[in-house]
């Protein structure tokens, strides 16, 4: 039964041994990632002879033709660890694979290629990538996860720049940090040195997700959705933003005319309402003078002294 779980399976968790606490922890880890991966238990007669156990009862995980043994000194809370392990070691990458791949907290080595292209450089990567994750996996599977992706278009928008393809690029997926080659790789050791600098901290960290970088990743998805809207679809793309930005110039001339008609108008009023006020002395001075007693014949013109003493 055990060999022919292991051929439907590349990977799957057996816990070996009786009743324990460490079994209690084990079914609650089940039941809690049982969608993702497949769990077991048996007896220790049941598994191969080249697995050697140091200490009952174990938890063990097989995958990559090996396997591994959990401790818990060294791997912390089980079902972290379970969940850090239930990949294989080199995988191909996508962008949903990449995602699920953040909650694991490891760094994911990926050799970026174009896959229809044979060239000695592209296969040159992805064979080295896969010697690491083979060769060095007792060094480096409890934080790295390897891997290849075809095409650099979802690298592009994670790291907000244009990636030359072929190049490997070592991503931080749970805070979006990354590491770029600082040298030329030409064989496993190569890539096994630039993996130690980089646990060392020799090798600087690019990205991550300060205030900064999420403003500028704001401006990158917004302008890339604009880009690939109107390389699509151009005339839906200028029917999407010439709409919006038409109304807009309406209003906008709407107001300004508005606002010029109500000054003009107001104007006219002040205008005219000073000239009806500029009137009345004169029509108030017409009624008086019937009441004064006056003849309505012709007005006899003053002499001149006289008007001047009035006017003094």
């Amino acid at each position: 039964m055990f060999e022919h779980v292991q051929k439907r399976h590349r990977v799957f968790f057996v816990y070996i041994g009786g009743e324990s606490p460490l079994k209690e922890k084990y079914i609650d880890a089940a039941s809690e990632l049982i969608v993702y991966t497949y769990f077991f238990s048996a007896s220790e007669d049941v598994v191969p002879e080249y697995v050697i156990l140091k200490e009952m009862p174990a938890v063990l995980v097989f995958k990559d033709e090996t396997y591994f043994v959990y401790d818990e000194y060294e791997d912390g809370d089980l079902s972290s660890w379970i969940n850090r392990e239930r990949f294989q070691n080199y995988l191909t990458m996508d962008g949903f694979l990449l995602y699920e791949l953040g909650d694991t907290g490891k760094l994911v080595a990926i050799a970026v290629i174009d896959e229809k292209n044979t060239s000695n450089e592209h296969t040159r990567l992805k064979s080295i990538i896969q010697e690491v994750a083979r060769d060095y996996r007792d060094q480096f599977h409890r934080d790295f996860q390897f891997g290849h992706m075809d095409g650099n278009d979802y690298i592009n928008t994670l790291l907000m720049d244009e990636l030359k393809v072929p190049t490997v690029v070592v991503l931080n997926t749970s805070n979006q940090q990354y590491f770029l080659l600082d040298r030329q790789i030409g064989s496993a050791e190569d890539m096994a040195h630039f993996i130690r600098d980089i646990l060392d901290g020799t090798v600087p960290a690019q990205g991550g997700d300060s205030i900064l970088q999420r403003l500028k990743r704001i401006i990158f998805d917004a302008k890339s959705t604009i880009v690939s809207i109107f390389k699509s679809s151009p005339l839906m793309g200028c029917f999407l933003f010439g709409l919006p930005l038409g109304v807009i110039s309406i209003m906008c001339y709407g107001i300004y005319t508005a606002d010029t008609d109500g000054g003009y108008i107001e104007e006219r009023y002040e205008v005219s309402r000073s000239e009806i006020e500029s009137q009345e002395p004169g029509e108030d001075s017409k009624e008086q003078e019937p009441s004064d007693g006056a003849t309505l014949g012709p007005t006899v013109q003053e002499p001149k002294d006289v008007l001047e003493k009035k006017k003094d």
